[in-house]
C-alpha cells in the first residue's frame, strides 16, 4: 500500500518540504533487483574480484550504491565493538581529470582519507578506530588525528598505502562510483593497464571492487580473458514502454512520488503516465529531480499543486533527452547481441551452428577442423603407368 507524506508538514518550511521530497526513495522493482544482485556478488564472488555495475545516466545507481553501503553497515555494527579496528564498506567517487589520463594518484588520496574514518558516528561512545600504521614517510596524523598526505608522496607509495589499509580494515567492498572515469586514458593498451591495477589492487588485499557506472562500462572486463573470468557483470536498465510489467512498475513510481509531493493537493501524475516517461525516458532518477524541480518552484510560489505547465517549465531540454536516449539504444544495443556472440563462441570452439552436431560423416573429429576446399588426398601410381579411365566405345557423336 503507498502511504503518503506526513500532514504536519505543511505547517513547515519549504526547506524542510523539499528536503523530504529529495530523501524520499521509491524501492521500485528495477532498484530490488539490481541491490539483490549486488549483494550476493559482493557476499559470494566466487573468486571475483571485479565487479561491473552499469546503467543509463539518472536510472538510480548512487541510490543503489548508497543502500547497499547502509546494509552493509547495519550488519556489521553489532561486531565493531569487538572489532573496533574493521571498516565493513568504503565507497568513493572515481574523479574526472581535468586533462590528460585519469589521475591515479589523486584516486589513491582520496581512497585512502575514505578509508581512514568513515564510521565515526557509528563508533561506540563516539571513540575512534585504532590507528594504521602505513609505513610511508609523508603520511601522518595531525592534532585533531586526522590523515594528513604530504604532496610529495608518490604514487607507488600512495598504493602500497593503501593496501595497508585494506588489509587492516578488511572491508566487504570497496565501491567505487562514477566508474567510467578510469576510462580517461589514451590507447587500448593503457585501459588495460587500469584494469589489471584494480584487479591486482582487489586480489591483493582480498577486497572486492565494485565499479559503478554508466554503459561506458561495457567491454572494459573483457579486454582480456583473465579479466573477464574475475569479473561479475549487474545490468541495472530502465523501464521499457513495450514490456507491460515495466509499464505497471513506472506508473506504481508515480503513484509513490505524487503521495509524497509535500503539496496541499495531490497532482495526477499518473493520468500523465505517457509525457512523464517519456521526458524522463523511463529512469527512476531522471523522473526524480525533474520532480524536484517543479515541486521547489511551486512552493517557492505558494501553489496548492503541480500542474502540466510546471512540469512543462522545469523538463529537461530536447537535447539531453536525445543523448540519454541515444546512450541507452547503444548499450541495450551491445547487451542485446547475445545471438551473434553466441554463435562466434560456438565457431570458435568448432561447434558448428547451434542445433547442429559438430563431426560430418567419414571425418575424424579428433584430426580438427578441415579447411573449406580440403578434397580427398590422390593416389599416385608408378611413373609411366596410366590411371585408370574409362575408354570411349564406338564412333564420334554426331
Amino acid at each position: 500500500m503507498t502511504t503518503e507524506f506526513p500532514r504536519e508538514l505543511l505547517a513547515q518550511s519549504v526547506d524542510s518540504r523539499l528536503a523530504y521530497f529529495q530523501s524520499k526513495v521509491v524501492a521500485h522493482p528495477r532498484l530490488k533487483e539490481a541491490h539483490r544482485a549486488l549483494l550476493h556478488a559482493i557476499r559470494q564472488p566466487s573468486g571475483a574480484g571485479l565487479i561491473f555495475v552499469f546503467g543509463p545516466t539518472g536510472v538510480g545507481k548512487t541510490t543503489l550504491r548508497l543502500r547497499v553501503e547502509q546494509q552493509l553497515i547495519a550488519e556489521a555494527l553489532p561486531d565493531l565493538a569487538q572489532d573496533p579496528g574493521r571498516v565493513p564498506v568504503v565507497g568513493l567517487e572515481a574523479v574526472a581529470p581535468d586533462s590528460g589520463n585519469f589521475n591515479w594518484k589523486d584516486y589513491y588520496t582520496r581512497a585512502l582519507i575514505a578509508l581512514d574514518e568513515p564510521l565515526l558516528a557509528h563508533k561506540t561512545g563516539g571513540e575512534r578506530s585504532e590507528s594504521i600504521d602505513y609505513g610511508v614517510r609523508g603520511i601522518r596524523r595531525d592534532g585533531l588525528g586526522q590523515l594528513v598526505i604530504a604532496h610529495n608522496v608518490v604514487g607507488t607509495e600512495l598504493r602500497r598505502a593503501l593496501e595497508q589499509g585494506l588489509r587492516h580494515r578488511r572491508p566487504t567492498a570497496f565501491i567505487v562510483d562514477e566508474a567510467q572515469h578510469f576510462k580517461k586514458v589514451a590507447g587500448g593498451r593503457r585501459l588495460l593497464d587500469q584494469m589489471d591495477t584494480l584487479k591486482s589492487l582487489a586480489g591483493i588485499t582480498g577486497t572486492v571492487h565494485v565499479l559503478v557506472g554508466t554503459y561506458e562500462l561495457l567491454g572494459l572486463a573483457d579486454l582480456s580473458a583473465q579479466l573477464s573470468r574475475r569479473s561479475v557483470d549487474i545490468h541495472f536498465p530502465r523501464y521499457r514502454p513495450d514490456w507491460a510489467a515495466d509499464i505497471t512498475a513506472f506508473q506504481s513510481v508515480l503513484l509513490t512520488f505524487q503521495r509524497h509531493l509535500p503539496l496541499r493537493e495531490e497532482p495526477d501524475l499518473v493520468g500523465r503516465y505517457e509525457y512523464l516517461y517519456e521526458h524522463s525516458v523511463g529512469c527512476v532518477g531522471v523522473l526524480k529531480q525533474w520532480l524536484f524541480r517543479a515541486l521547489a518552484a511551486a512552493l517557492e510560489n505558494g501553489q496548492e499543486t503541480l500542474t502540466t505547465a510546471d512540469l512543462e517549465r522545469h523538463v529537461e531540454p530536447a537535447r539531453k533527452l536525445l543523448r540519454l536516449a541515444r546512450e541507452i539504444q547503444e548499450g541495450e544495443a551491445i547487451l542485446g547481441a547475445g545471438a551473434e556472440g553466441q554463435a562466434e563462441l560456438r565457431r570458435l570452439l568448432g561447434l558448428g551452428a547451434a542445433g547442429t552436431p559438430s563431426g560430418v560423416e567419414g571425418t575424424d573429429p579428433a584430426a580438427g577442423p578441415q579447411p573449406a576446399d580440403a578434397r580427398p588426398p590422390r593416389r599416385r601410381g608408378r611413373v609411366g603407368q596410366r590411371q585408370p579411365t574409362r575408354d570411349p566405345v564406338g564412333g564420334q557423336a554426331p
